[in-house]
């Protein structure tokens, strides 16, 4: 039987008061755990994401070790991409591995699509076991961003300029449409998924999206976010978006059907609301300063929460994932500090 459900990070995500600033981590399932390690000892990533039972008891760990507001989802961006006819591989110490890059207009019309109940039960199993028996906060699902997924389709794997990408999509535009559009389907249909079996809020990464400016971001990608955020505001659950190094395109977000910013830590809160941002944002603590001194999270952590409860509407989280070599500890005393600092401002 379900367990009953801390909505703090739900009311957040809608821009409704709450009694504490909710908290959650990106990458808070995996690397800096030791019970992790000793997993990845004995399963690889695909492994542990194709067992359900394994997979829950990941993404379920930080929030029994930590007491954040929300689990999400432990699985790779990439899940997706063997369904629609892409051979992915995982190579520790490099990322995703693609042998058959997209390079013509032919190949992304050889793309399938994604049947969710056929193609990739084990995450449906794993959401159901979450949200039907074991979590008390709710669970975030995900998806990769149509122009995040395509940078690994394009370049064959992780890159550090896009050049190859963004040649694609300034030389082929109408291929590059074709995969936008493929994409698009693609994120619909998987999240819907999640949402169905489960998920109570949904954040879109689109890590890498920093790489374009502003004019070619509203040109070539911000139509298919538009009907992705679109689409899925059929669903009524929190859509959050989120890139790294993409501050110049946090205005672009706010315009789009969704619920919260992600900020990475390149720009304050106080400035983001500034620029005219009104929605609730969450952020953005750079994930280095965990590895600093008790005093010194302390301290950045409390700058960071006044600024953002100045206007409501804000969720606690780091301005990108956990590093490996984070102390669990400071995780866990991050938590209590943003809740315990956040009640007492607002006079609890």
């Amino acid at each position: 039987m379900a367990k009953p459900i801390n909505e703090t990070f739900l009311k957040a995500a809608r821009g409704e008061k709450t009694d504490y600033v909710p908290v959650w981590y990106m990458r808070q399932a995996g690397r800096s755990q030791p019970e992790y390690r000793e997993i990845k000892e004995k399963y690889s990533l695909f492994e542990i994401t194709h067992q359900p039972e394994l997979c829950a008891y990941v993404t379920r760990l930080p929030v029994d070790q930590y007491n954040v507001d929300a689990a999400i989802l432990y699985k790779d961006i990439m899940t997706p991409l063997p369904a629609i006819g892409m051979n992915v591989e995982i190579k520790g110490g490099i990322g995703p591995v693609i042998d058959n890059p997209i390079r013509s207009l032919a190949d992304v019309e050889r793309l399938g699509e994604l049947h969710p109940e056929e193609d990739i039960p084990y995450v449906i199993d794993t959401i159901k076991l979450l949200t039907e028996e074991q979590l008390s906060v709710p669970l975030i699902g995900f998806s990769g961003a149509p122009f995040t997924l395509a940078s690994y389709m394009i370049e064959g794997g992780p890159s550090k300029n896009y050049n190859k990408t963004k040649a694609f999509m300034y030389a082929e535009p109408k291929a590059w449409f074709a995969l936008m559009d493929k994409l698009g389907d693609m994120v619909i249909t998987y999240v819907k998924a999640q949402i169905k079996a489960g998920a109570r809020a949904i954040q879109i990464f689109d890590s890498w999206v920093g790489a374009v400016n502003v004019e070619d971001y509203r040109y070539f990608i911000k139509p298919v976010m538009n009907r992705i955020f679109s689409s899925l505001r059929e669903e009524n659950v929190p859509l959050i978006m989120f890139g790294v190094g993409a501050s110049h395109l946090a205005l672009e977000w706010n315009d789009l059907p969704l619920d919260v910013v992600g900020l990475d830590w390149r720009l304050p809160i106080r400035q983001a609301r500034e620029m005219g941002i009104q929605k609730t944002v969450q952020g953005n603590l750079d994930p280095a300063i965990l590895l600093a001194p008790w005093e010194v999270i302390e301290e950045r952590a409390k700058a960071i929460l006044d600024q953002g409860m100045e206007q409501g509407g804000y969720i606690f989280n780091l301005g990108h994932g956990v590093f490996p070599s984070v102390n669990p500890e400071n995780l866990k005393k991050l938590t209590a500090f943003v809740h315990e600092y956040s009640a007492a401002k607002n006079g609890r």
